[in-house]
C-alpha cells in the first residue's frame, strides 16, 4: 500500500511539473521547483525522467526547460468529433470576418474559465486572445456568462469557493448573473483589463446544457457600449448556430 501511494505521488508530482508550463513556455529549474513546492534536487530527478521520456526538453545552452515533443505528439490523436475548439472554428471564423473584433470561445474548468479558441481581429489595434489562457471567474463577460448560465449547484459551489475575492459581493454578483440570465448575454468595459471590452453569449448543447461563453472583444475605445448593441444580435445568432454543432 506505501509503494502505491508514492507511486501515485510522483504521478501526481511530474504532472505538477508539467501542469507549471501552462503560464510560460521556458522556465528554468529554481522556477518550477518554487511553483511546485519541491526541493530542487526532487525536481532534477523528475526533469530528467520526463526529458528522457521526450515530454520535457533542457536547452543546454541556457539550462532551462520547455515542454518536449511528446507532447505535441500526443495532442496529434485528440479526438476532434466533438471538440468544440475545432467544429466551432469555422463558425467563429466568419463571426470575426463580420464583425473585424477578436472572437474567443470559452469553458469553465473548476473555478476558472479556459480559453479553448481565439481567431484574432485583423485591425492594427486590436484585442490578442491566446488559446490556453485561464482567467478567474468572478469578472469578464465571459466569466458572468458561463456561471449565470451553469446549474445552480455549481454556481453556489464556486461563489462559496475560498478563492472568491471578498471584494466582490456575492449579493451583488448574483443580481447580475439574473439580469445577465434575463436578456441573454454580457458585457464588460475594463473589468479584467484597462482599455479592453467585451461582449458575450452562452453556447447551449442541443440538450439544453451550457456548452461554452461565445466573445466578442477589443479596444474599449472601439467596442463601445453602443457597439456591441449592434453586435449582439449577430453574436447571439451565431452562438444559437453552433449550439447546433455540439453535442
Amino acid at each position: 500500500m506505501e509503494e502505491h501511494k508514492s507511486t501515485v505521488r510522483s504521478v501526481e508530482r511530474a504532472l505538477d511539473i508539467l501542469l507549471c508550463f501552462t503560464a510560460g513556455t521556458d522556465l528554468a529549474m529554481s522556477e518550477i521547483a518554487e511553483r511546485v513546492g519541491l526541493h530542487k534536487s526532487t525536481v532534477h530527478r523528475m526533469l530528467a525522467t520526463l526529458e528522457e521520456k521526450g515530454f520535457i526538453a533542457r536547452d543546454s545552452a541556457s539550462d532551462r526547460y520547455r515542454l518536449g515533443m511528446r507532447i505535441w505528439e500526443l495532442s496529434t490523436h485528440l479526438s476532434n468529433y466533438d471538440d468544440p475548439a475545432i467544429l466551432l472554428l469555422p463558425e467563429m471564423e466568419r463571426l470575426r470576418d463580420q464583425l473585424d473584433e477578436t472572437v474567443s470561445l470559452y469553458v469553465r474548468d473548476g473555478e476558472d474559465r479556459l480559453r479553448i479558441q481565439a481567431v484574432q481581429s485583423g485591425q492594427a489595434i486590436r484585442r490578442v486572445a491566446p488559446v490556453g489562457a485561464r482567467m478567474p471567474l468572478y469578472v469578464g463577460a465571459s466569466s458572468k456568462v458561463l456561471l449565470a448560465f451553469a446549474a445552480e449547484a455549481e454556481r453556489e459551489a464556486v461563489m462559496a469557493a475560498k478563492s472568491w475575492p471578498a471584494s466582490v459581493s456575492r449579493k451583488q454578483f448574483m443580481e447580475q448573473l439574473e439580469e445577465i440570465r434575463r436578456l441573454g448575454y454580457a458585457t464588460s468595459v475594463e473589468e479584467r483589463e484597462s482599455g479592453a471590452a467585451a461582449v458575450a453569449a452562452p453556447i447551449f448543447h442541443r440538450s439544453g446544457r451550457l456548452a461554452a461563453a461565445l466573445s466578442v472583444s477589443g479596444p474599449a475605445s472601439r467596442l463601445t457600449l453602443e457597439k456591441m448593441s449592434e453586435y449582439i444580435p449577430v453574436m447571439m445568432n451565431s452562438a444559437r448556430l453552433m449550439g447546433t454543432m455540439v453535442k
